[in-house]
């Protein structure tokens, strides 16, 4: 499995480019603003986001002034939604770093939030990138139903396939859609072009998504740096366990649900587990994400093969195919 400084090798220098215009978009004169902002940037993330965009970017036609503002743009708003994201789940770290709201209490980390998702916006205003806006502004309407959804859902227990797929396009494949269409618009006018861009961004999201609940079933931890288990002590259902309740008679999938209801220790969860891995709820979201990375790499068909290509398919991969 390809490492992500090799897929991103075809735009290593616009990375690097990249994180100096991600690093001054976030200064601030007001002390304590800076300050939490030069925490954030310690915190060397992936960055597959900006990676998407530059990438869609360079194989739609070259990176452009435009393609920058757009990787900073999402990333802006990609920092401020786990930033809030901490907040809401009450979590006290990420990838075993002490988060915002640890540090400098639920007040600061929100403000932050709202902070680095105005600058964002006003990069875009600045830019007169008004194609971008309307991009980002469906992707954070997307983001917040799909959170909501989910949260109706948890609480009563009752969701099903196709309300799960509803929940993770609007959760999480909007956001590396988003990232593939600006990448894409940033450089191009070929409807052709960007259609496929955003397919690919919106099939990658779906993959990484089912993915990343399959670790919960099986990992050490997911891809977003939380413990194995993490989901079923939150009592969200996701598609190895809807898969695995519907292969079971009513009055057992009322216990399984009574389980994941009243406990979240280790022996409850142990439990959900093993019934999940009874009913073959693993290996079918695996076969649902293997077809969506299969989708994923169908969009990419009517681009020329190339470095940019190369990449991308194999980012596939990466996200797909990780054991943590």
């Amino acid at each position: 499995m390809s490492s992500l400084s090799k897929i991103s090798r075809p735009i290593k220098n616009e990375l690097e480019q990249f994180e100096d215009i991600f690093k001054s978009a976030m200064r601030s004169d007001v002390g304590i603003v800076d300050l939490v902002a030069r925490y954030i940037i310690r915190q060397k993330g992936k960055k597959i986001r900006p990676i998407l965009v530059l990438l869609s970017a360079k194989i739609s036609g070259g990176i452009t002034e435009r393609t920058f503002r757009g990787a900073n743009l999402v990333e802006l708003l990609h920092t401020a939604t786990l930033i809030h994201d901490d907040v809401v789940d009450n979590a006290d770290k990420r990838r075993g770093i002490w988060s915002i709201n640890a540090i400098f209490k639920n007040k600061v980390a929100v403000l932050m939030g709202d902070y680095l998702l105005s600058r964002g916006l006003m990069i875009s205003v600045e830019g007169k990138d008004y194609d971008f806006l309307k991009v980002i502004t469906e992707a954070v309407k997307r983001m917040s139903e799909g959170e909501l959804l989910q949260i109706q859902k948890t609480r009563k227990l009752d969701i099903d396939e196709e309300t799960y797929f509803k929940v993770i396009s609007d959760k999480t494949a909007s956001l590396l859609e988003t990232c593939c269409l600006i990448g894409a618009m940033s450089t191009t006018d070929d409807s052709e072009c960007i259609e496929a861009m955003r397919q690919f961004g919106h099939s990658l999201g779906m993959a990484f998504q089912i993915r990343d609940d399959i670790l919960d079933y099986e990992g050490t931890t997911n891809l977003i740096g939380k413990p194995v288990g993490g989901d079923i002590k939150e009592k969200k259902i996701t598609l190895p366990l809807i898969y695995a309740l519907n292969k079971v008679s009513k009055s057992e999938a009322a216990r399984i649900k009574s389980v994941l209801k009243n406990g979240n220790d280790k022996t409850k969860v142990k439990e959900i587990i093993g019934f999940v891995k009874a009913n073959n709820g693993i290996d079918y979201a695996l076969e649902v994400s293997r077809s969506y990375s299969i989708q994923a790499k169908d969009a990419l068909n009517i681009f020329p093969e190339s470095e940019m290509k190369s990449s991308l398919i194999n980012l596939i991969d990466f996200v797909t195919q990780r054991e943590n």
